[in-house]
């Protein structure tokens, strides 16, 4: 009887030991997770506007050196005239941006960092060809006010001025980046049609019963 009584008191002790570790005197539970957080919060604030601008000023770059220049000169003089000129440049528009998006989408720097940072390396001239294909684009937004519509954005090249000339320029744009991404999602879906169609033919050759017949 007397063993069994003491032998109780000492699992008291136990869980009590047990909470002690569990909640660190002068520690509060949590404590870590949230300054982790904290840093992560501080951190994208940061670079996420960081990389907006670094994004953007090759955009506005080119917009104010070439814009005018690519719409009043190079354009009109392209074989089939301005339209013609609108619709390669929407044609491009998904390809570039495949060619941005691909390499980052198979990225993993918990894998390998050296082969991460060679995806990355392959995403830049996407990133080139996009900035290229923004700032031509850029170059025939109107301002947003009608009263900013002055002297500067009708004068030869400007915003103003390629709606006037070429009222249908945005509609040949997008109907051939249209065009081009119906044409690639067809292909997407042919492949992995014949991938299915591979696999299928396949399967019951690499099956015991193919095997052994």
């Amino acid at each position: 009887m007397k063993a069994s009584g003491s032998a109780r008191p000492k699992r008291g002790k136990a869980a009590r030991g047990g909470l002690r570790y569990e909640h660190r005197p002068g520690r509060p539970a949590g404590d870590a997770n949230t300054g982790k957080r904290d840093r992560g919060w501080l951190l994208g604030c940061v670079t996420i506007p960081v990389a907006f601008l670094a994004l953007l000023a090759p955009v506005l770059y080119l917009d104010t050196v070439w814009g005018r220049d690519i719409w009043a000169g190079l354009a009109p003089a392209w074989p089939g005239g301005a339209y013609a000129f609108a619709g390669c440049v929407g044609a491009l528009v998904p390809p570039v941006f495949l060619a941005f998006v691909a390499p980052l989408t198979r990225m993993d720097w918990k894998k390998s960092r050296l082969t991460a940072l060679a995806r990355v390396l392959a995403a830049l001239p996407g990133l080139a060809g996009g900035w290229l294909l923004a700032g031509i684009i850029a170059a025939t937004l109107r301002p947003r006010h009608r009263r900013d519509w002055n002297g500067s954005c009708h004068a030869r090249g400007g915003p103003c001025w390629v709606h006037d000339a070429y009222p249908f320029l945005w509609a040949v744009g997008t109907a051939a980046t249209l065009a081009v991404v119906a044409l690639l999602i067809g292909l997407f879906a042919r492949r992995v049609r014949r991938t299915d169609d591979t696999a299928q033919a396949a399967g019951p050759a690499d099956s015991p019963a193919g095997t052994a017949s």
